[in-house]
């Protein structure tokens, strides 16, 4: 019956299965948000000021995380998060992340006012944080059946579902608004990788291309513009698109500079057009949030660690088995699995050397890509004789996940 399932051939299509599991996630989410503010919990400092800075922007006032919308005093503050909670500011301006990341926030209470104290109004709140939430999970499924097939697809996509992490970042009052940043970290890299496989057409690079080239500035934007920081997987994604594609240098350069200027000039209106703050806020940003002495530390990685497994248990007995398999098994060591293991690795290492990072970025953006590794690997498994052993397990243990979590929130 599983191996059927995984098949895709008696239930429906594939599209089917994976937007029922995306509404499986989306219950979860609604229902976490629901008892919280059931509960009394509503938005946190956090929150109500990203909310309450993204909303005056749009309505043409300050632009948020500069001076003007810090209030008195502001200009010639020294770096503090007393202020602002987790939001670290310096000289008035937000050091992590751009005025996107509070127009995201304020959107919903600009576009329409609910009462916060219900859970409607909540889900209000948090609905760009579940549409990041959502296309990040289509997208992961997307990505890991092209890359594996259907079982790869609905591995990756069951992890995502059922991951505690992945369902308490979309809400508004308990996060730090990182969803959008994860889905631009992930688009990014695998969007630049598409695009580079398309390069040996003998077709124009840059006309043909000018849909993904949208979509790579796009997802630049959403990454950088949401946490300055993660601009290294722009770079990232400049080298994979070299390696991908090592005989059009040119054209790889090419597209990779358009969608850069492309991702530049939204990020700029996003600063209302405003060339002088555009440009302070660049200058304060903390754009290498690295601290060098703690990779030196082992509580760091520690620390790192017990995040992804708390973010996603399944991947306390999935991940050291991948990498085993990965290590000792030549068949497994290809473009497909190396890629996402090796941004996953980059991304722990720049959540260890961070520890005073304000919120969740890394961590989050790790889970992504390991989601991808782990069902390439596994998958790669239920091709070989020991598939029926490796689907019994599988479906143990994401059954037995997938149940834990349910039960946790229903708990609640």
């Amino acid at each position: 019956m599983i191996r059927k399932f995984l098949a895709a051939r008696s239930i429906g299509s594939p599209q089917f299965i994976a937007a029922t599991f995306l509404l499986v996630y989306l219950l979860q989410c609604a229902w976490l948000i629901h008892v919280q503010t059931r509960h009394g919990l509503l938005p946190e400092t956090d929150h109500s000021l990203r909310m309450h800075q993204g909303r005056e922007q749009w309505e043409g006032n300050t632009v948020a995380g500069t001076p003007e919308s810090q209030g008195t005093g502001a200009a010639t503050d020294p770096p503090s998060a007393g202020r602002s909670g987790h939001l670290i500011v310096q000289d008035g301006y937000d050091r992590d992340r751009s005025p996107l990341y509070y127009l995201i926030a304020g959107a919903p209470a600009y576009l329409a006012e609910l009462p916060e104290s219900s859970t409607l109004g909540q889900l209000w709140l948090a609905a760009p944080y579940l549409f990041f939430g959502v296309m990040l999970g289509g997208s992961l499924w997307y990505v890991a059946r092209r890359l594996y097939g259907n079982a790869g697809g609905y591995i990756a996509l069951t992890l995502f579902c059922f991951s505690p992490a992945m369902i308490v970042n979309v809400d508004a009052a308990q996060s730090q608004g990182e969803m959008g940043a994860v889905w631009g970290a992930f688009g990014a890299i695998f969007t630049a990788i598409a695009v580079s496989h398309t390069l040996y057409a003998p077709r124009e690079v840059v006309l043909w291309n000018w849909r993904r080239i949208l979509l790579l500035g796009l997802s630049l934007l959403l990454a950088v513009g949401n946490q300055f920081s993660l601009v290294t997987l722009a770079l990232v994604a400049l080298l994979l698109m070299f390696w991908v594609a090592p005989i059009r240098k040119g054209a790889v350069l090419a597209i990779w500079t358009t969608a850069a200027a492309f991702a530049l000039v939204l990020l700029y209106a996003s600063y209302g057009g405003n060339a002088r703050l555009f440009a302070e806020s660049f200058r304060h940003a903390l754009w290498v949030d690295v601290q060098p002495q703690a990779l030196l530390k082992g509580i760091a990685y520690s620390h790192t660690l017990s995040e992804l497994f708390r973010g996603s248990p399944p991947l306390l007995l999935l991940l050291p088995a991948a990498v085993v398999v990965y290590i000792l098994w030549k068949r497994a060591r290809y473009f497909g699995n190396t890629a996402p293991l090796l941004i996953s690795l980059l991304l722990v290492l720049m959540a260890a050397a961070a520890p005073l990072f304000p919120g969740q970025g890394f961590h989050l953006a790790a889970l992504a890509f390991l989601f991808v590794f782990v069902s390439g690997i596994a998958a790669d498994l239920m091709e070989t004789k020991q598939k029926g052993l490796v689907l019994a397990v599988l479906t143990g243990l994401l059954t037995a996940a997938g149940l834990w979590n349910v039960l946790q929130l229903a708990r609640l």
